[in-house]
């Protein structure tokens, strides 16, 4: 099977939003990021390539800076606040903290409605909006590297082995929902379950009468915390000065679950890194799922 693809390789966003949910601080929300890349598409909708759809996305980050600190001897961290300016008698204003990281990502788009355009333009014009219009998780698009349009043929174990070099080096966001449904289901409560394999687990053993301390977690793998969508805890209607007065509210809460960052080398399929939008009605939950 043939994947049509777009690369966005290396995109430096400053300020971007961390605080991914109610309770977790780090890597910003997938729905952040594949919020970011259809307001990309309808803008190219907009620019002359109408039959264009983005059908799932793939975020690879390269480097991120959480803005924190912890000073010598402090138990927690503390966030990097910004310099806002001096108020009129000359003392700093009040203003609400927000966790901010700087990253350096790469998106993979899978595409459709691609088969007539004119590449060139197109890559022109992805470049354009990405550099001169856009933010992505809140944050602002400082420099980002030329697009690659690609066909990738899952058949071909060549073309998937240098779509993987292409990628590399990065670490790729990839659902562990599997696990928290497992401890659910021997009777873990949802926030037990996630803190059991965030938490570093300590035992010791006797060793040729010496006592031999091990720390380990539950589960191998680069596990965190990732929030992934939101789930409806009233019934859709209207409420008074909503945002889009065309559109029917609900009040929602976010969704977290389990994420693992994971080297490209380590994929088989391109599956296993898109992410895509899910809609649940019997659940009211809107989510962003992977399809592996």
């Amino acid at each position: 099977m043939i994947r049509q693809l777009l690369l966005l390789p290396h995109i430096k966003v400053h300020n971007a939003n961390a605080l991914s949910s109610p309770f977790t601080i780090g890597f910003p929300a997938m729905t952040a990021w594949l919020g970011a890349t259809h307001a990309l598409q309808r803008k190219l909708n907009s620019d002359g390539f109408e039959s264009l759809k983005f059908k799932a996305t793939a975020v690879l980050s390269h480097e991120s800076y959480l803005q924190t600190f912890r000073g010598v001897g402090d138990y927690v961290h503390s966030i990097v606040g910004t310099g806002n300016p001096l108020d009129k008698d000359g003392k700093r204003p009040s203003f609400i903290e927000e966790a901010r990281i700087h990253l350096d990502v790469s998106l993979v788009i899978e595409l459709e409605g691609v088969e007539k355009i004119d590449e060139e333009r197109f890559k022109d014009r992805v470049y354009h909006h990405l550099c001169s219009r856009m933010k992505m998780a809140g944050g602002d698009i400082l420099s980002c590297k030329q697009p690659f349009l690609s066909r990738l043929d899952e058949d071909s174990e060549e073309d998937i082995a240098r779509f993987r070099r292409r990628l590399m080096p990065s670490y790729a966001i990839v659902e562990r929902k599997d696990l928290m449904v497992e401890a659910m289901e021997s009777g873990a409560d949802a926030i037990d379950a996630l803190l059991d394999y965030l938490s570093l687990h300590h035992s010791c053993e006797e060793e040729d009468k010496k006592v031999v301390w091990k720390s380990e977690r539950k589960s191998s793998g680069w596990l965190v915390p990732i929030a992934v969508g939101f789930q409806g805890i009233s019934e859709i209607g209207v409420a008074k000065n909503q945002r889009d007065p065309n559109t029917p509210h609900r009040f929602a809460e976010s969704v977290v679950t389990l994420g693992e960052f994971k080297m490209p080398y380590k994929i088989t399929s391109i599956d296993e890194i898109l992410w895509r939008y899910s809609y649940d009605k019997e659940k009211s939950l809107y989510l962003c799922e992977q399809n592996k």
